[in-house]
């Protein structure tokens, strides 16, 4: 493959919300009184695509994904510049995807027009509930009539949808659930990332956790509800590719979380953003500066938002295979994760294997759908 038909993403995150969330621990600011931050951040970020378009050489672009933060309060004109920039600094591919994350508020509905016209085509909508009572408990800035309006408004404004829900929410049953879910997919999106409530160290759920304020499902009903999660799902035509997404047939997959899964290379540019990029042979991590203001500052400054590139080991790219492979069907190739000594003969190998966690697969390293449940386990085993 020459250098040019190498594929490579884009993450764009744009940090701003109009309200954190209690189980967010993104690295997010409040959207108020920063106009001219965000008109400062909007150029900050074309010159670090540019300055980083210089490093990584020609490519193929496959995927600009905007992520935030809550990118739909991004003024359309803003989006637009930036899907420009990216497809004229890399050759853009004929499937080219780009998508942009959205809440369902009626206020952003009311732009998804105009996005779309900037040249979005797949919204990834944070619907994460369909009951007032559990928007209000996760503390969303819509309620579910606002979310109906906006399924309705994405679907026919949009030619790809996705759609964000949470479950293993306090108090709620596989029967409750099962309803909910079904009743999201009858809006038409051929994409689903259905996420189990997790409580993350250091948000606003941690500590009402630990201040006995609610308590999550314990394990059976985890268990119970994500089973509930795949029978619908299944149901309705949706294949599991990988732990937490669904898509209804190979085209409706999420192109830019693929980058990830498959270890290809990304930009990351916009406060905190991550990337990884192949420089003179060797696999790069880079981290932006994480605060809006610092951010624009370094971009000033050198160019580009991160203080340096951070060469990989072939163990820790090797690690970042497993992590990030085993998420989806085809796994790795054991030819990927050789730094670590791990082989089909290996002793972790075989006794996951034994448990049913791993496959029996001479060639490839991949999980069982009994693996997938528990992969966070089989993942930690492997890397010991």
């Amino acid at each position: 493959m020459t250098s040019s038909a190498r594929p490579l993403g884009v993450y764009v995150h744009w940090p701003y919300c109009a309200r954190i969330c209690p189980y967010c621990d993104f690295n997010v600011y409040r959207d108020r009184g920063r106009a001219d931050e965000q008109a400062a951040l909007v150029d900050a970020i074309i010159d670090d695509l540019t300055a980083q378009a210089e490093l990584t050489g020609p490519r193929t672009l496959v995927s600009v994904f905007f992520g935030g933060g809550t990118p739909s309060l991004m003024a359309p004109e803003a989006v637009a510049r930036i899907i420009e920039t990216a497809c004229g600094l890399w050759t853009p591919a004929a499937d080219l995807e780009v998508s942009l994350e959205a809440n369902p508020t009626d206020a952003e509905a009311s732009r998804f027009a105009a996005l779309a016209e900037a040249g979005v085509a797949r919204l990834s909508l944070g619907v994460q509930a369909l009951d007032d009572a559990a928007l209000a408990f996760l503390s969303r800035d819509h309620d579910a009539a606002a979310a109906r309006r906006a399924l309705k408004i994405a679907a026919t404004t949009f030619p790809r949808l996705s759609l964000d829900m949470i479950y293993a929410r306090p108090g709620q049953t596989p029967e409750a659930w099962g309803r909910e879910l079904a009743e999201a997919l009858s809006y038409g999106a051929e994409h689903v990332s259905p996420y189990q409530l997790t409580i993350e160290t250091g948000t606003a759920f941690d500590r009402a956790v630990r201040r006995g304020r609610f308590t999550p499902p314990d394990d059976e009903l985890g268990a119970a509800l994500y089973d509930t999660t795949q029978a619908v799902l299944e149901a309705a035509g949706f294949e599991a590719y990988e732990v937490s997404n669904h898509a209804r047939g190979q085209a409706a997959r999420s192109r830019h979380n693929l980058v990830y899964w498959q270890g290809l290379d990304y930009v990351g540019v916009g406060p905190g953003a991550h990337g990884r990029v192949t420089v003179d042979g060797a696999r790069c991590a880079t981290e932006a500066m994480a605060r809006p203001a610092a951010y624009i500052a370094r971009v000033a400054e050198s160019g580009r938002g991160f203080p340096g590139l951070e060469p990989l080991s072939p163990v820790e790219a090797a690690e970042e295979r497993v992590i990030s492979g085993l998420r989806v069907w085809p796994g790795v190739t054991f030819a990927e994760v050789a730094p670590l000594g791990l082989s089909p003969d290996h002793d972790r190998i075989k006794g996951l294997a034994e448990e049913g966690l791993l496959t029996k697969d001479n060639s490839r390293l991949r999980v069982t759908p009994a693996g997938r449940l528990l992969l966070d386990h089989v993942v930690r085993r492997l890397l010991v």
